[in-house]
């Protein structure tokens, strides 16, 4: 261990903690490689961004954001394999802001194209594609692509960095790498000698990383079995540090209040009251509103609240319906997109039964909860900024802005974060912390936002509305015709957080809908895009968790239209176009025992959305309790095409569906003077542990490539549980949430 201390000399800041003694290593897919973000003194060696090795062992720099999906303990694990080091010996940190760490999956699943059709060149046309990821600096943990993105992408890492440290074994010992194994973090020569990488990483940074190939999944020992969560331990004994939990010595606490009319600014206030509480500090004016310096949050909160405000109104349409007229005007506009359009949609085939819906569905609050917060320390010179965040290099960049300084001037601190479902790839409440912070400059201040201040100022999932017209003739679908409206979450968020104008046809807004594994000769699908200012964003499952309950639901009508069973109705036009999604239609329909007949009082419906690559099929049972309504049972099955973590994988699956069965039951956000209604869980409720299904979940691995699992559980869920109320009750859902219809257990 004589080299520890040269190498003890070099230091590391990554994320919350100072790696002392470190050595990086590992490679990227990338032609020409990004600036490398972990920075050493002068005359230090920092090779590349993944895998670290200091004096106390390896530690993984982790390109993703941890916010409840595990990505962590996966990340770990696929260098893990390459890395020959034990699983649970590997430190794992988030990153900081660099352009290294460029997402490149997500820029990817961008192409225009109906994923479950790509070719095998379309494929690697998409990857080319992402990166462009690195060029926008696209630190970005969404899209269900934090796998996806990482998975030969960490076991390069891995696997660079074990051959460098068998070259400069083999350098010290004199025996040719090739003879040499790793294995427990050590080095090992045909003699037994033992060196461990803590020993060689001073002369392994020197050397030339070579090209590396991966193992095979035969030789795997921790991927593809149960792992336990590298974050596990502290979150269960209350020691993990989300956003809320940060303290900095000397610390204050701040809270805010924005103008409930959408968009609106602030006239005047009167602070009095606020200031003559004991503890409170500082008032602070923003553009929209008002903020609250004090010794804790509960008195800034109470203190906030005190101040009058005199309110600008909202541009916005006044109430919700307004908001819907809008909506539905869109549709006898111009479509946007006319991704689909195959056969004839527009002449009904002779002797077709014609079959019309339309169907609305609300905007939705992402209702994290940890409510949205953010700490700030501005000197003059340097802004340091620690919060949970789903986009490191955005944040830094708004917050740089908010305080007049350079981007190399701001510090990013990532934490776990108590829920994202896309709310924390936003920077609102980082930007509001640092210009608190510019306010109290020297004092490092915590904003928290209220419950009734984050519901109320979220990016919201866009409320839509759709016309589908289809028809069926001897027992098939063979029209299909889908007009869809609402707000673009990609445009306003694209130009909100890159800057940058997205024109052209929007994929985002109509997916789930045009890219469905159907065989029907006559299938069209247009997009339509609401002109409204209502903040809207990326919500978990994005245009998919619209429609998915647009087309499934429809599809459904159709099978009833046709006088089918509405599992075999599907399987029957999936099973040409693509063999797994079919699949995961049989093996739901195995797992809950499908007859396509059920007795009195039970009700049965089935779901499929293909998105993020996954197909995903689930079917909800429903019990008639005399008179109320419970959710009883749920079947998944998705194929992912591998499963790292099957466990993992069945619970983000689980997790997906509860969601989308809370928004489906409850969830809705409404308006009344350009002003959200809703301020907290009593008015946006979700499924608790006692009308929640008991779920069961079978995972599939034919599919081609590895594929998302945090988003696409969710997309189904909302059309096979008003499917099944079909089925029970005979009266068919064209809107959520379903409690405003049904007799539900609440």
């Amino acid at each position: 261990m004589a080299s520890i201390g040269k190498i003890a000399r070099r230091s590391f800041l990554i994320g919350s903690a100072a790696i002392v003694g470190g050595v990086a290593f590992g490679v990227y897919k990338v032609k020409q490689p990004a600036p490398n973000p972990l920075h050493s003194d002068a005359g230090q060696t920092a090779l590349t961004p993944y895998v670290l090795i200091d004096a106390n062992g390896v530690t993984i720099i982790t390109p993703r954001a941890e916010m409840g999906q595990g990505v962590h303990s996966t990340l770990a694990a696929l260098v893990a394999e390459e890395l020959d080091v034990a699983w649970e010996d590997i430190t794992t940190l988030h990153g900081p802001p660099g352009q290294a760490y460029f997402n490149q999956a997500i820029m990817a699943a961008a192409l225009p194209f109906k994923d479950y059709a790509k070719s095998e060149f379309v494929h690697s046309v998409g990857e080319s594609l992402g990166q462009a990821g690195k060029l926008m600096s696209l630190q970005v943990t969404g899209g269900s692509s934090s796998m996806v993105d990482g998975y030969e992408k960490m076991r390069h890492a891995g696997a660079t960095a074990r051959e460098v440290l068998k070259l400069a074994a083999a350098r010290r010992l004199g025996v040719p790498s090739a003879q040499l194994r790793t294995e427990g973090g050590q080095v090992i020569a045909p003699d037994g000698t033992r060196l461990s990488y803590v020993e060689l990483a001073e002369e392994a940074a020197r050397i030339e990383p070579p090209r590396v190939g991966l193992r095979d999944k035969s030789q795997w020992k921790y991927l593809g079995k149960p792992m336990p969560r590298v974050d596990m331990l502290a979150k269960s004994t209350g020691t993990a540090t989300f956003g809320i939990d940060v303290r900095v010595p000397g610390q204050k606490f701040a809270a805010l209040r924005v103008n409930p009319h959408l968009g609106g600014g602030m006239v005047s206030y009167d602070d009095s009251a606020a200031r003559a509480m004991a503890g409170v500090e500082k008032i602070i004016p923003l553009e929209h509103g008002v903020a609250v310096v004090a010794s804790n949050t509960w008195l800034a909160m109470q203190a906030v609240d005190a101040i009058e405000v005199d309110w600008k109104t909202s541009d916005n349409p006044a109430d919700t319906a307004a908001v819907f007229a809008v909506l539905n005007a869109a549709l006898d506009g111009k479509p946007n997109s006319t991704m689909r359009d195959d056969g004839d949609a527009d002449t009904l085939p002779e002797g077709a039964t014609e079959v019309t819906a339309s169907y609305t569905l609300p905007y939705l609050a992402h209702a994290t909860m940890e409510p949205m917060n953010a700490t700030a320390l501005y000197t003059g010179a340097a802004l340091t900024v620690w919060c949970g965040n789903q986009a490191p290099v955005m944040v830094r960049k708004r917050c740089a802005d908010a305080a007049g300084l350079e981007p190399e001037a701001v510090t990013v601190h990532t934490t776990f974060m108590g829920g994202g479902f896309g709310r924390r790839g936003e920077t609102d409440y980082a930007v509001y912390a640092a210009q608190v912070a510019v306010a109290m400059q020297g004092t490092p201040v915590q904003l928290t936002w209220s419950r009734e201040e984050d519901m109320r100022h979220d990016y919201y999932r866009p409320g839509a509305v759709a016309r589908f017209r289809g028809a069926v003739k001897d027992g098939k679908a063979v029209l299909l015709d889908g007009q869809i409206a609402a707000q673009s979450a990609t445009r306003q968020a694209g130009a909100r957080l890159l800057g940058l104008p997205m024109g052209g046809p929007d994929k985002g807004h109509v997916e789930g809908a045009f890219d469905q594994p159907y065989l029907i000769p006559n299938y069209r699908v247009r997009g339509y895009l609401a002109d409204l200012d209502i903040p809207v964003g990326f919500w978990r499952s994005v245009g998919n968790s619209f429609n998915g309950f647009f087309h499934d639901t429809f599809i459904d009508e159709l099978a009833h239209a046709a006088g089918r069973d509405p599992m075999a109705f599907r399987l029957e036009m999936i099973e040409p176009v693509h063999a797994p999604s079919a699949a995961v239609l049989k093996a739901v329909a195995d797992m809950s025992g499908w007859t396509g007949k059920t007795p009195d009082g039970i009700g049965r419906g089935v779901g499929f959305t293909y998105s993020f690559g996954t197909p995903v099929a689930q079917v909800i049972e429903v019990l008639d309790e005399g008179g109320t309504i419970r959710i009883n049972r749920a079947w998944i099955a998705a194929d992912v095409g591998t499963a790292l973590d099957p466990q993992n994988v069945e619970a983000q699956l689980t997790g997906g569906m509860i969601f989308g069965l809370s928004a489906a039951v409850h969830g809705q956000i409404t308006f009344d003077e350009g002003a959200v209604e809703q301020g907290n869980f009593p008015e946006y409720d979700a499924l608790r542990m006692h009308n929640a299904p008991l779920p069961q979940v079978r995972i599939l691995e034919t599919g081609a490539h590895l594929s998302g699992v945090g988003e696409p559980g969710t997309p189904p869920s909302m059309p096979a549980l008003a499917n099944a109320l079909f089925d029970l009750t005979g009266t068919r859902a064209r809107s959520l949430p379903l409690e405003d219809q049904f007799n539900l257990l609440i």
